[in-house]
């Protein structure tokens, strides 16, 4: 079975790097010494920090081996594949909610990058996966929970 190939971007992949180096040196470490503070209390059968610090190592190892995964099999989205005139993976768009003119601006980018708090919207999100492949000037439609939101494509261009 192939592997996944991620497409992404290289800050993603530097943020990623940076989390694995972090989770690898910092977080082990005090992961580490969680453990054993609670082993030198004794009876580990009814020692809920021991319990707790043992889950944590588990998540932490198994971020790792995902991150890992990711990063074995990341493709860096080149600038020249980002295009100025149709929205692709790595492009900044301004779009105009037509409902009330409020303006936002994103970068599209990879599921395992979005950080909306960054201004980064996930191609599998509703805004992104109804943006992508569209020019400027176009009118979209966003099926949400909240009912269907049309957005206007104003600006497309590279971060």
């Amino acid at each position: 079975m192939a592997n996944e190939v991620f497409d992404m971007t290289l800050e993603g992949i530097q943020d990623l790097q940076k989390e694995l180096d972090e989770r690898k040196g910092t977080i082990s470490l005090e992961i580490a010494e969680r453990l054993k503070e609670a082993r030198s209390q004794g009876d580990l059968s009814e020692n809920s920090e021991y319990d707790d610090a043992k889950e944590a190592q588990a998540n932490n190892e198994f971020r790792i081996a995902e991150i890992e995964k990711i990063l074995k099999n990341a493709r860096v989205i080149d600038e020249s594949e980002i295009s100025n005139k149709e929205v692709t993976l790595g492009s900044k768009v301004l779009i105009k909610d037509v409902a009330d003119g409020e303006e936002e601006e994103y970068v599209l980018v990879s599921a395992r990058e979005e950080d909306i708090f960054s201004g980064k919207i996930s191609n599998e999100s509703p805004v992104g996966s109804a943006i992508l492949g569209k020019k400027k000037g176009e009118l979209v439609h966003v099926k949400t929970p909240m009912g269907t939101m049309d957005y206007k494509i104003i600006k497309i261009g590279r971060p």
